[in-house]
């Protein structure tokens, strides 16, 4: 079989990005299509034995900054690329990647890492933090993911079979486009990881700067606790907000390569998460590392953590996204600190290895292959 796997966007290496490298893996042959690429081929090395083809857009002015503002483009960019001479189309979506254009005799299976999330259920908060609440402008912003929800919905039809990267998306993706799928958690790469000898007095945080991944409350609530320690490692839009909010136990460093990270992931008491994500890598990661997490119990990090109920607690979580929910989710997990088992942390991560979703991911694509067509 001819094989055509799509992509979103090509420009770093993040966690789709881990997705679509296992699952060239397991397609060595396979041509890769998808909106824009300017992805460094020190960083994506994995591309390199690909033929990858980008859309229009990629030759658009200013495109290879501010790709993001050519979103009302992407459903037309992504429809043109001819996928006739491919008997197996693999999409790997969070945004228009699944909206591709197939035929009867093709099979088309998606792994969706969310349903366009700024069109859907997080929009008002999409809109808030972009300033686009009120006026011309925001009317605009309105009308176009009206007008991309409409599209989302319809390319749905052109699926013959999704997967989800987690139980929460596939409840997102019934909600949208009532459809079923099958979870098959993303690879992580627990292998590079391992669990540290010591332990040190500081909580971590790390993540990208992005208003949803909360990290100036995380920053500000731990600046109300001054007895204890934190360490922030990432950068990004809200660095400024935290650097406001760090009182002198807060440690900024800043971006940090992953060596660095991985460091302080070994040596940290417990890893603070407040983001509500899809699956959510950076809390497998420091569980893989031995550490315990304290984590916002809504999303992925529900299937990921096991919490203080479990018979092998591997963290905690809090119930709001504020700061006093935060304080009082720390000052538990120093009550019940001894219950967390470092060895725990990381066999509960190795559920989520690379060679796993390897596994799972072809099977499930074998699977569909097989079914007969009607």
């Amino acid at each position: 079989m001819r094989v055509a796997v799509v992509h979103d966007w090509l420009v770093t290496y993040a966690g789709a990005e881990r997705v679509l490298e296992q699952i060239l893996l397991c397609y060595p042959d396979a041509d890769v299509f998808c909106v824009v690429d300017f992805a460094s081929r020190d960083e994506c090395k994995f591309l390199e034995r690909h033929k990858v083809t980008p859309s229009f857009i990629q030759r658009l002015p200013f495109a290879r900054k501010r790709y993001r503002g050519y979103l009302p483009l992407m459903p037309l960019a992504i429809e043109q690329h001819d996928l006739s001479g491919y008997d197996l189309i693999i999409s790997s979506s969070h945004a228009v990647a699944k909206g591709v254009l197939t035929g009867p005799d093709q099979i088309h299976v998606s792994y969706v890492h969310s349903p366009i999330r700024y069109a859907w259920d997080m929009q008002h908060q999409y809109l808030q933090e972009s300033g686009l609440q009120k006026g011309v402008r925001s009317s605009i912003a309105r009308l176009i993911l009206h007008y991309i929800r409409m599209w989302d919905v319809r390319t749905a039809n052109g699926v013959d079979e999704f997967a989800a990267n987690s139980s929460f998306i596939s409840r997102r993706i019934n909600k949208v486009y009532r459809r079923t799928s099958t979870v098959i958690y993303p690879p992580v790469d627990v292998s590079s990881f391992s669990v540290g000898q010591e332990k040190g007095d500081y909580y971590l945080t790390a993540s990208r700067m992005v208003p949803y991944k909360k990290m100036p409350l995380i920053v500000e609530a731990f600046s109300s606790m001054p007895q204890r320690k934190l360490v922030v490692i990432g950068d990004g839009p809200e660095m400024d907000k935290c650097r406001k909010a760090a009182g002198p136990n807060v440690t900024l460093l800043g971006y940090q390569p992953s060596s660095v990270l991985r460091e302080y992931m070994q040596k940290a008491r417990a890893f603070v998460f407040a983001a509500e994500e899809d699956f959510g890598i950076t809390p497998v990661e420091a569980q893989a590392c031995g550490t315990p997490v304290i984590a916002y119990g809504r999303g992925g990090a529900l299937e990921t953590v096991t919490g203080l109920e479990s018979e092998l607690p591997t963290g905690l979580f809090f119930d709001s996204q504020t700061k006093e929910s935060i304080i009082e989710a720390v000052e538990k997990f120093e009550m019940n600190e001894s219950s967390f088992d470092p060895h725990t942390c990381r066999n509960n991560a190795m559920r989520f290895g690379e060679e796993r979703f390897r596994q799972e991911f072809a099977g499930w694509v074998n699977g569909v292959v097989a079914k007969p067509r009607q």
